[in-house]
């Protein structure tokens, strides 16, 4: 006789899978940052492809960037994600961003970059190794929107299952604006530390900053999260 080890990822593939058919959502990844700028244009509008993921600024490839989306039962694209593997040339988190966070600003007009500013907390300045960033996470809107019925869990949570199978990174980074951070949106997601103060975002004729949280993973709190029971993740988001 012998014994079958269920291996962690495989036992999100499975929930997961169950929870996107319950929900009538059909994920899709790809690795053409082109053709998802022109997919963007149809689903979401008036939110246009992020600067991290401009394929006109950066090199990307299926080796280090992937794009994720979502669609209804209709064929509706009704969720958007995308993860890039940063070129850290031996670098710690902290100095990559303080040298490169004008790279990553929010989809909003009239930043003041000379102003804006970045803060490197305990966590970033020994974070070292492999990092890969996750972005352009984005919900659908209105009277029939998945927002509010627990499912950003599994999205969260789709996006570190596919960063650990395609690159298994030491480390796992974002940034959020201090409204949505603070709203307790990060820990639905499955993050598990987050720092404030980040970033300070100035913005043309205002004297007062937007400021940013960042969010980050290491590699075994991203095995724990994708270990834990889907039943009681859904329970806590719903």
């Amino acid at each position: 006789m012998s014994l079958v080890t269920i291996h962690p990822s495989d036992r999100f593939v499975a929930n997961s899978s169950e929870v996107f058919q319950k929900y009538g959502v059909e994920m899709e990844v790809g690795y053409d940052f082109h053709a998802y700028r022109d997919i963007l244009k149809f689903a979401r509008p008036d939110q246009p492809l992020g600067a991290p993921f401009d394929p006109d600024v950066h090199e990307m490839n299926p080796q280090n960037a992937l794009w994720m989306i979502g669609r209804n039962e209709s064929g509706e694209i009704v969720h958007t994600q995308a993860l890039r593997m940063l070129d850290m040339d031996g670098q710690s988190v902290a100095e990559y961003f303080i040298r490169h966070f004008r790279e990553f600003p929010p989809a909003a007009p009239g930043l003041d970059l000379g102003r804006s500013r970045f803060r490197a907390g305990p966590q970033a300045k020994r974070s070292r190794g492999t990092v890969c960033y996750n972005g352009e996470f984005w919900i659908k809107p209105g009277e029939a929107s998945l927002r509010g019925q627990g499912l950003s869990c599994v999205l969260g949570r789709y996006a570190f299952f596919q960063a650990m199978q395609h690159w298994d990174p030491d480390h796992m980074v974002g940034f959020m604006a201090k409204p949505v951070a603070t709203k307790g949106f990060p820990q639905r997601l499955g993050w598990m530390h987050t720092q404030p103060g980040a970033l300070r975002w100035f913005f043309e004729g205002r004297d007062q900053p937007v400021e940013g949280f960042m969010t980050f993973m290491e590699r075994d709190d991203l095995h724990y999260v994708l270990e834990l029971p889907f039943d009681d993740l859904l329970a806590m988001a719903a």
